[in-house]
């Protein structure tokens, strides 16, 4: 079935950059190794992976939401990877997320624990990378005030 599969191609541009490119039509994208081996004209293959885990979690917290006909959305997220060696490699061994709400929340509406508590499992990219690299996510609401 067409819908269980996702394509992209990658052509070489030069150096460390190649062009990606969507099935799905969305415009082509840059990406490029940080230097010192790339000049960083595009995204990095880290920021790509953070990239996926944050508009994944953010769409999932919104989908969650609407569900619930609450009125809070996701303002922004920052996702962060932190990076060790393992068995002498570079790799991405952890990830944090963390998301603002639109609003501040001093009363909880009913529903949000629910929301917050269910919202990451039906996020497809970060439970796919959570079964390799720790990913821990935190939501804040407009104020700062930790909800999750």
């Amino acid at each position: 079935m067409a819908e269980d599969r996702v394509s992209i191609r990658l052509a070489h541009r030069q150096d460390y950059q190649f062009d990606v490119g969507f099935a799905s039509g969305a415009p082509a994208l840059l990406v490029d190794e940080p230097p010192p081996l790339g000049t960083a004209a595009g995204p990095s293959p880290v920021e790509l992976l953070l990239a996926a885990v944050g508009n994944c979690l953010g769409a999932s917290l919104l989908f969650a939401l609407r569900k619930f006909k609450l009125s809070l959305q996701p303002a922004s997220l920052e996702a962060t990877a932190s990076l060790g060696r393992v068995e002498g490699r570079l790799r991405v061994v952890a990830i944090a997320v963390t998301i603002r709400l639109d609003q501040a929340v001093a009363e909880p509406p009913q529903h949000l624990d629910r929301v917050l508590d269910q919202f990451e499992g039906f996020c497809t990219v970060t439970q796919s990378v959570a079964a390799g690299i720790k990913v821990e996510v935190t939501v804040l609401d407009a104020d700062g005030r930790r909800l999750k």
